[in-house]
C-alpha cells in the first residue's frame, strides 16, 4: 500500500510538472543594444517593488561578460524619496541567450527570460518559468496602448494570469 501511494504521488507530481508549459523566449538578444535605461510600464505584484512607483532598470555591460543591473524606484508614500538595488545578470547557456540569471543577494538568483523584444529594442516582455514574475519595460516612460495590449496578450499566451497586473506610474522624473 505504501509503495502504491508513493508511485501515485510521483505520477501526480510528474503530471503536474509536465502540464505547465514553459514560457517561450526570443531566439537572440544583442546585449549591446539591450544595455541602457528601461522604464517599467507594468508588472505582476512582487514583494521587492510593492511600495514603489517610477521604477526603472539600467543594464551595463561588464568586461567579464556579465551585466550590472541597477534597479531604481520612488516610494508611493513619499515620491521624493527613492531606493535602488544593484545586482548582476549573466547568460548561463550561450545557446539560450534570452534566458538570463539575475542575482541581487548571494547566493540567491532568479530567472530573467526575455519573451518578446522589439526589433528596435524599444520594448521588452520579461518573465520567468514559474509564471510568478512579469515585467513590461520600455525605453520611454509611456507606451502606446496597442503595444501594451499586444504584450499582455503574449503574456497570457505564455500562461500568465494577469488579473493582478499593476500599471506603473512614471510621474517622478
Amino acid at each position: 500500500m505504501k509503495k502504491t501511494a508513493i508511485t501515485l504521488f510521483t505520477i501526480m507530481l510528474f503530471g503536474v510538472a509536465k502540464s505547465q508549459k514553459l514560457p517561450s523566449v526570443v531566439e537572440s538578444v544583442d546585449l549591446n543594444r539591450y544595455k541602457g535605461l528601461w522604464f517599467e510600464i507594468a508588472r505582476l505584484p512582487n514583494f521587492f517593488e510593492r511600495k514603489l512607483k517610477c521604477t526603472s532598470a539600467t543594464y551595463t555591460l561588464r568586461n567579464d561578460g556579465k551585466i550590472t543591473v541597477l534597479n531604481k524606484g520612488n516610494y508611493l508614500t513619499d515620491p521624493q524619496k527613492s531606493t535602488s538595488s544593484t545586482g548582476v545578470a549573466w547568460i548561463p547557456d550561450k545557446n539560450s541567450p534570452a534566458k538570463l540569471k539575475v542575482q541581487f543577494f548571494w547566493p540567491f538568483s532568479g530567472d530573467y527570460w526575455i519573451m518578446d523584444l522589439d526589433k528596435d529594442y524599444r520594448y521588452v516582455l520579461v518573465g520567468d518559468p514559474s509564471l510568478k514574475y512579469l515585467w513590461i519595460l520600455s525605453r520611454e516612460k509611456k507606451m502606446d496602448e496597442t503595444t501594451y495590449e499586444m504584450l499582455l496578450k503574449k503574456a497570457i499566451e505564455n500562461g500568465y494570469d494577469l488579473k493582478s497586473i499593476i500599471r506603473v506610474e512614471q510621474d517622478c522624473y
